[in-house]
């Protein structure tokens, strides 16, 4: 049973509070502690001229006060709570020096935690989170429960909880930034597959894991763990597991959990739906779904399971068709911000493509995708901080197997889609699966892959 939110809330009343970032996440956050009653300074790396003068009136007017500017984190003292912001490390100089002063560092999403009233069902993972996600939430809908979606989608929940019934249900996409330092793990914790991902902010590839296992390391024996079997990562987890645990599989058949055989996916040995039933194609949507099974098989049908692998179309930025011009189909797939999830993507097209890659460096290794992506690449077109550096490993790929890739080096995103339109000829396939970040050019990855659409839907 989680714990009564009235004990919060005579918690918070008359804190000093502090809330670093102040991007549109947080801002409901910030709403919500003044109308707990607690004493706000909102803090932010953005002058008051970057903020904009809409968001500095929208605070100022309910009494926060602003800690802005470059050197923000050095006010970051005297106070009795703080809420980080994901990406803000526990172990940075400031918060240290605010912990060693007595303060309760915490993040919205662990508060959301520990208070909500509804079912949680938690999922992380390297790659297919948002989509797993997203299955989750509309099987529970479908089968009839109000339910809510957030964490790294959907809308800020910590501000809704009062509105949360104990009836309800929650999915939530679960970053390893959001599950660094959270000592409360969800009722139903799934961990899609794991590989190197985020070294730019991690220690180490041992300290991304650790991390992640947080999602299930405080639960207990009446919460449920969904693991990929065929995962290295993830198998290894099931002796840590304190629950049951569930797992899914496309190579062997599994008793307790999802498996894939001739074509069909089944759960607990029951046939669920045929692979062509399936609307978003590709295998990697095949574990996405028997993921989501295992996760909701206490609380959905089998027929509204089925139902849901029929009807939804997926979500924006994952291989998202845009649009044919001239015999050639474009896709939208931002969301592959590493080398495994531009790999999956490849996989699914059937024929090699014309690959737009390239972005902000994670420190992520680019070996993986010339070793095996090499025969799904018809030609490939490189843009982003990232440019030289996957040319140069498949320039070496080049020179010990003789595989020869022609690619295209731009300097620009419009440079990009121009080469790429130039080259591709009827029937063929241009896909953005940038295996990188977006944070060289764009502030996210959806800001990456609306341009993209933008550049491919001018086209004439």
């Amino acid at each position: 049973m989680n714990k009564d939110f009235k004990k919060f809330k005579q918690f918070i009343f008359g804190k000093k509070t502090a809330v670093v970032g102040m991007g549109i996440s947080n801002r409901p956050l910030i709403h919500f502690l003044v109308k707990l009653g607690a004493k706000v300074t909102a803090f932010d790396k953005k002058s008051k001229e970057q903020l904009g003068n809409d968001v500095i009136s929208e605070f100022e007017k309910v009494g926060v006060k602003l800690e802005l500017g470059e050197n923000y984190l050095s006010r970051l003292n005297g106070f009795d709570v703080i809420f980080k912001t994901p990406s803000m490390r526990i172990d940075s100089e400031a918060l240290l020096k605010a912990k060693e002063e007595g303060a309760y560092i915490t993040s919205e999403m662990e508060e959301f935690i520990k208070y909500c009233p509804a079912k949680i069902f938690g999922v992380t993972g390297s790659d297919g989170k948002t989509t797993t996600t997203t299955l989750i939430y509309n099987m529970l809908k479908e089968e009839g429960y109000t339910a809510w979606v957030g964490g790294n989608i959907g809308i800020p929940l910590f501000s809704k909880i009062e509105e949360i019934k104990a009836s309800d249900k929650v999915v939530l996409e679960l970053s390893s930034f959001q599950l660094m330092t959270i000592d409360v793990s969800p009722e139903v914790a799934v961990v899609t597959n794991l590989s190197p991902n985020h070294l730019d902010i991690h220690k180490d590839m041992n300290e991304y894991i650790e991390a992640k296992k947080n999602i299930f390391r405080y639960q207990n024996e009446n919460d449920a763990l969904v693991l990929n079997m065929d995962n290295d990562i993830t198998r290894g987890m099931v002796k840590e597991a304190k629950g049951k645990v569930l797992l899914f599989s496309r190579k062997e058949k599994v008793e307790k959990g999802a498996y894939y055989s001739n074509d069909k996916l089944y759960l607990f040995g029951k046939e669920v739906c045929d692979k062509d039933d399936i609307v978003i194609k590709g295998m990697d949507n095949v574990e996405n779904y028997m993921t989501a099974f295992c996760a909701v098989s206490d609380d959905v049908s089998i027929e509204n399971m089925k139902k849901v692998a029929r009807t939804f179309s997926g979500v924006e930025h994952r291989r998202e068709f845009v649009r044919e011009l001239d015999g050639v189909k474009y896709y939208n797939d931002s969301i592959a911000s590493s080398p495994t999830r531009t790999l999956s993507g490849l996989n699914a097209y059937g024929k090699p493509v014309i690959l737009i890659a390239g972005g902000y460096d994670k420190h992520i290794p680019f070996e993986p995708l010339a070793e095996k992506g090499y025969d799904k690449i018809k030609t490939l077109i490189l843009v982003g901080n990232t440019k030289y550096k996957i040319k140069e490993v498949f320039d070496k790929f080049e020179k010990e197997k003789g595989v020869k890739i022609p690619i295209i080096m731009t300097e620009t995103f419009e440079e990009a889609v121009d080469a790429a339109r130039k080259v591709a000829e009827k029937e063929d396939i241009v896909t953005l699966s940038p295996a990188c970040a977006s944070f060289d050019m764009f502030p996210n990855f959806e800001d990456r892959g609306k341009k993209f659409k933008s550049l491919v839907n001018a086209l004439r």
